[in-house]
């Protein structure tokens, strides 16, 4: 709900009872017409009608969502006029590349109806699992979460592999080891916010995609929410949703269909779904030579999928630097800092959100506003 038109209302909200809404003061919806879609099948409220149909992989949801799209705009045909901008944020970052250069392919070879391509947006973007994790090492160093002795001695140790790293390499395992106890406990969603306090340390926590709470985690706070809620973490506002969601009168109102779903939840761990894609770095790197506007964001302080690890890939695509690394501003304020690529008729906006966490918008919703309207409107941020 992060950019969407309402939000809860945190203050006057409980645990125990459904949260109540209010209009987001924020949201990107005032500058632009935006499809939020669940994909792929099983996610949020999205159902298939056979068992197989739930199996899924990152080209063929792909392929449903250009479908998706297709389909959508044939029957709401106002709307193709529109300059179209695919976005997403986190494992978006695989798919986001794959799905805009099948529309631009479609429109190339003549896919009916034409689809009025502009660009893409992604947030905190993974690319690629092992290169993003690897660049966690960097991120924790420059943050001071590491020592500059740790820093180096990871490095020289284990070569640049700190995923499923040799177990004969002792050197490398202990410096792991050392590195995962001075972050076990900080939040790597945003790194200067509170970790849960009922997250216990996980041994190999900065070393997963997606190190996450106990599956019962929900469970625990929806039954004792009053004992659980202090100190505050991220965590804590994700109850409301789930408690918001899963409310009959509300799946009514958003007319979802009685039965198809057992029970949403805001990250689907039971999807049948297969990583068939290892990076999307060849699909950028395909998209550099189209009539493209792309736009790539992250939250400085995401140890998730850090800046650090989306600047090193953004290198690899050699594109030529229009506005090197320079702050941008809010009210006066640095809300981040950009740097504009560009390659004849490309162009991409990296750029951070200072202070943002996984994902920006989140965290800092009056920057990332700023940032998307100025974007689309063909302005400096």
């Amino acid at each position: 709900m992060c950019i969407g038109p309402f939000t809860f209302d945190y203050a006057n909200s409980s645990g125990r009872n459904k949260p109540t809404l209010e209009l987001n003061p924020y949201s990107w919806t005032k500058i632009a017409n935006i499809i939020f879609l669940d994909a792929p099948v099983g996610t949020g409220f999205s159902y298939a009608t056979t068992w197989e149909a739930y199996n899924s992989n990152d080209t063929s949801s792909t392929t449903q969502t250009y479908e998706f799209l297709r389909k959508w705009l044939m029957t709401h045909s106002k709307f193709l006029v529109n300059p179209l901008y695919i976005a997403g944020d986190s494992y978006s970052g695989i798919t986001i590349p794959i799905i805009v250069q099948e529309v631009s392919n479609g429109n190339e070879i003549g896919h009916l109806p034409p689809l009025n391509l502009k660009g893409f947006v992604i947030g905190n973007p993974l690319t690629h699992e092992i290169w993003d994790i690897n660049a966690r090492l960097k991120f924790a160093h420059r943050t001071a979460l590491i020592s500059d002795r740790l820093y180096q001695s990871t490095k020289r140790n284990c070569q640049g592999r700190y995923i499923n790293p040799d177990p004969n390499n002792t050197q490398c395992v202990e410096d792991l080891r050392e590195v995962n106890e001075c972050v076990a406990n900080i939040y790597i969603g945003q790194i200067l916010e509170p970790n849960c306090a009922i997250e216990s340390p996980k041994p190999n926590k900065l070393w997963s995609l997606s190190p996450h709470l106990d599956d019962n985690f929900i469970d625990t706070l929806h039954s004792t929410p009053d004992q659980v809620l202090e100190p505050w973490c991220r965590y804590y506002n994700y109850l409301y949703s789930y408690i918001w969601a899963n409310d009959k009168s509300v799946q009514k109102a958003l007319h979802i269909r009685e039965g198809t779903i057992a029970d949403w939840t805001r990250c689907n761990r039971s999807l049948a779904y297969t990583d068939n894609v290892i990076t999307s770095i060849d699909y950028h790197q395909n998209l550099t030579k189209k009539d493209l506007r792309a736009l790539i964001y992250s939250g400085d302080h995401d140890l998730t999928i850090p800046y650090t690890g989306t600047l090193e890939w953004i290198e690899l695509l050699d594109l030529s630097i229009k506005d090197d690394w320079r702050p941008w501003f809010v009210d006066g304020q640095i809300a981040g800092y950009v740097t504009i690529y560009t390659e004849e008729k490309y162009s991409l906006t990296f750029t951070t959100i200072k202070g943002g966490g996984h994902t920006a918008p989140e965290y800092k919703p009056k920057e990332c506003l700023a940032m998307i309207d100025r974007w689309f409107a063909y302005y400096f941020l």
